[in-house]
């Protein structure tokens, strides 16, 4: 039995985060992504568009992409630790 190669050059839950995502979000993540910002998870109030959170290398400081891709890092809310 041969073992298939299971590295891959995407986190299969990031690309399930990602469809919830426009265009404009994702080219964003794409940059942030060089720095070593990570998408952690995807807010989907209820009526309203999704909340894309990343997170720096070192899982301390959360910004979020708004629609038009640009970077909030003082969104206006806290997150649980």
């Amino acid at each position: 039995m041969v073992d298939r190669e299971r590295r891959h050059t995407r986190d299969g839950a990031n690309t399930v985060l990602e469809k919830m995502l426009n265009p404009a979000q994702i080219h964003a993540l794409h940059e942030l992504e060089h720095f070593g910002w990570r998408l952690k998870y995807v807010r989907k109030p209820l009526f309203q568009p999704a909340i894309p959170i990343v997170f720096d290398r070192a899982q301390e400081r959360f910004a979020v992409i708004e629609d038009d891709g640009s970077v909030n890092d003082k969104p206006g809310f806290t997150l649980r630790p």
